[in-house]
């Protein structure tokens, strides 16, 4: 069996970088793979690094740059459908010459520029959806469309959590597979009482720069934070992407009114992730708007850092854990800047408490999400997309 991963796009946002652990990770049993990118950049480089064959068909770039806040209006969408046929009847072409079984789509637009292409290619349709299909999250128009088309479009509908597959429930075949960690990703196991602080406190945000993500909410909780706490530091670990330039000014703006910028260091787009987030005294997610699932939640937990969250769409999956004899870490409500402050105080005042749940969570996401189950279970969908089990062709 041939399956063929599409992408609009190359850059290494947590979609894609969940995506290349995935596909590295893939089993002895997994079928002949192909990467059609829409974009050349540091994806393609990657995942050719892996041993994967990639190649780049490009889409016009008034196309695959529209944020989705830009792709709602009739007009907009009008112009996005005409822009993306004559693409969609050349990445047809392609399929149908590669002989592709499965059309496996991973990010929204390839997912609706992959369904006209595997129609015309007659091959199975497989949607990876990392997006919440809800109106907070995308323009109403769109999330309409989607939930329409998830119902009857895709084969089959893959979701990165329950959150997210509760906003495509209509969808006729649906499956939850979580992001995973790669053993590069999990630290050493922490262990209770390794709390002594020597040095300033740090508490770091990781995440592209992002209305969604959460960095003005943090900004605008540090003045309380250091009233309790004076020599904190702040890091905000990411790059604005997708056009948040203007957000990221927003967000330096408003630490100079509140008299903070000294404290807050933009980092820029750091590759060597883990070792931030290992090197953080808590690791705060502060998203306003639902994530989907909350990856950098469970790779913080995972490297043993105390972590601050909210408490919507995925996030509260990562910290229910029945096995657990305790919680996780802080959980406060979207939006709530007095809320984050005090949970962060909470955890810089408490340190046992913090290197407790710390422990508590190593434990729990190095068991739930470990990247061999993720592959696993994606290996197993493509196969049944298409009436195979791995019994029949003799893989386990």
């Amino acid at each position: 069996m041939k399956v063929a991963v599409l992408d609009h796009t190359a850059t290494l946002g947590g979609a894609e970088l969940a995506l290349a652990r995935t596909l590295e990770a893939l089993p002895a049993t997994a079928p002949e793979l192909s990467v059609v990118l829409f974009a050349e950049g540091p994806l393609a480089a990657r995942l050719r690094r892996a041993g994967l064959r990639v190649g780049v068909l490009p889409l016009r770039e008034e196309v695959s740059e529209t944020t989705r806040h830009e792709a709602g209006g009739a007009i907009a969408a009008l112009r996005g459908g005409l822009a993306v046929t004559p693409f969609a009847l050349r990445l047809a072409r392609l399929l149908r010459a590669e002989g592709v079984d499965v059309v496996y789509t991973t990010s929204l637009k390839s997912d609706l520029i992959g369904l006209v292409a595997a129609r015309l290619a007659g091959a199975k349709l497989v949607w990876h959806i990392h997006d919440r299909i809800s109106e907070d999250y995308l323009p109403a128009p769109v999330a309409r469309m989607l939930r329409r088309l998830a119902r009857r479009a895709p084969d089959l509908v893959i979701a990165n959590s329950y959150a997210t597959a509760a906003t495509i429930s209509g969808a006729q075949r649906l499956r939850v597979i979580h992001p995973g960690l790669t053993p590069e990703q999990i630290g050493p196991a922490p262990r209770a009482g390794d709390s002594t602080r020597t040095t300033a406190p740090v508490v770091g945000l990781v995440g592209r720069i992002s209305p969604t993500k959460g960095q003005l909410e943090l900004v605008r909780a540090a003045p309380a934070i250091l009233e309790a706490h004076p020599t904190t530091r702040f890091r905000l670990i990411g790059e604005p992407m997708f056009g948040a330039q203007a957000y990221a000014d927003e967000v330096i703006a408003e630490a100079q009114r509140l008299g903070v910028a000294d404290r807050i260091e933009v980092t820029g787009f750091i590759e060597a992730i883990t070792a931030e987030m290992a090197s953080l005294t808590v690791c705060v997610h502060a998203s306003p708007t639902p994530e989907p699932f909350g990856q950098v939640v469970a790779e913080a937990m995972a490297q043993g850092t105390p972590v601050v969250a909210t408490k919507a769409g995925g996030v509260p999956e990562i910290f229910d854990d029945p096995e657990a004899d305790g919680p996780l870490g802080w959980l406060v409500e979207p939006g709530d800047v007095h809320g984050l402050a005090e949970a962060v105080v909470d955890a810089l005042s408490n340190p046992a408490e913090g290197s407790e749940r710390a422990v508590r969570a190593w434990e729990s996401v190095t068991r739930r999400f470990p990247i061999s189950e993720t592959a696993r279970l994606l290996n197993e969908a493509w196969w049944e997309t298409v009436n195979v089990s791995l019994s029949e062709r003799g893989g386990g």
